[in-house]
């Protein structure tokens, strides 16, 4: 409720337009940098909540391959009882490379049907 005599009182000086302009550049800059310091660390806590998992992937990666390349050599190591080493090289060769071109086109056309 106003008290009596409050509203006689005159408002406070008003401040120039540059100085109200300045002060709000200066505050959005603040704002900005707290906004960009609060985006950093979240990106810094996540990026190191993902360096093990990273890890584990790289390592089941180069596991994988390992398997995949012992695979290969068995494959070659039983065509080469029935053929030569030359022609057993080259069907074993031919076998993991249409698997691996198989499965490129397949990803491909998943992607076209993506996109």
């Amino acid at each position: 409720m106003l008290k009596p005599g409050e509203h006689l009182q005159e408002p406070p000086p008003e401040r120039p337009i540059g100085e109200l302009v300045h002060q709000l550049v200066e505050e959005g800059k603040a704002y900005a940098r707290a906004e960009a310091d609060i985006l950093k660390a979240i990106a810094t806590g996540k990026a190191r909540d993902l360096v093990r998992p990273i890890g584990l992937f790289a390592v089941a990666f180069l596991l994988a391959q390992a398997a995949v390349t012992i695979l290969a050599v068995a494959a070659f190591a039983a065509l080469q009882w029935v053929m030569g080493t030359i022609l057993a090289g080259l069907v074993a060769f031919l076998i993991f490379a249409g698997l691996a071109g198989g499965l490129a086109w397949y990803g491909a056309q998943r992607l076209k049907d993506i996109l």
